[in-house]
């Protein structure tokens, strides 16, 4: 984990050096008399968009793994098909939509961006959930039925090692997806790196643009970059399949 502790380091330094990056915009574009947002500073701006996908993951995780799990037992395997159909529902209506049919019931405010964001990344966690713990085979099931193990056994010693594989890459596909999408954020009043690049598109200033986009893909980049290097640390059986 020392290459993305090291690349964390270097983002934070990268988006903490404020004169830097309007010195850099300057050049880059003289004509434009203002190159980087001045009412939040870009680590200010970094935090916010931080906090905002933490906050959604953690509904999503806490959601999702549970959803995937009851889905995959007794009790709950009538509903999942259910199940699959609701979380693929969040997908289905793109984010900007879910951000404004949210407005009436939450208001403006990060509640209505957390909503958003949490339905649009519920599935992948869901999927990845379920079709791990399907994964098992159901010959192997009985065998371990015959040696005596309980469900809870099965689960925690034959299943689980089996579904986190993909319970993983569907977390890290549902990050991704969580650290853009929260760029548009500030729409229902929230802030984010998503700020400079609104304000940029309504001033046509291509500047702020960059100044939001180009940390929110660094950003991206970098969390797949981690839990990527986490799925190998976790499951090393999996990558010598």
């Amino acid at each position: 984990m020392l290459g993305p502790l090291l690349g964390w380091l270097a983002f934070f330094a990268l988006v903490s050096a404020q004169q830097g990056w309007k010195a850099a915009l300057s050049r880059l574009f003289p004509q434009v008399s203002t190159p980087v947002f001045e009412r939040e500073t870009l680590l200010a701006l970094t935090a916010q968009h931080l906090q905002l996908t933490g906050l959604s993951m953690l509904l999503v995780l806490a959601a999702g793994l549970t959803l995937g799990l009851w889905a995959t037992r007794r009790r709950g395997q009538p509903f999942l098909p259910l199940v699959g159909n609701l979380t693929t529902v969040g997908q289905t209506f793109p984010p900007v939509a879910v951000l404004f049919l949210a407005l009436p019931i939450l208001g403006f405010g990060p509640r209505a961006a957390i909503l958003a964001l949490f339905a649009y990344a519920l599935l992948p966690v869901t999927r990845g959930v379920i079709l791990g713990l399907q994964s098992v085979p159901a010959d192997v099931q009985d065998a371990a039925r015959g040696l005596g193990l309980s469900e809870r056994e099965r689960l925690w010693r034959l299943e689980w090692p089996a579904a986190l594989p993909s319970t993983l890459a569907g977390i890290r596909t549902a990050l991704v997806l969580t650290v853009a999408t929260a760029t548009l954020a500030p729409l229902v009043g929230t802030g984010g790196l998503g700020v400079p690049i609104i304000a940029g598109l309504g001033a046509d200033n291509l500047a702020l643009i960059l100044e939001g986009a180009v940390p929110v893909a660094l950003l991206a980049l970098l969390c797949d970059w981690t839990l990527r290097v986490l799925e190998r640390s976790l499951t090393p059986w999996a990558m010598q399949t």
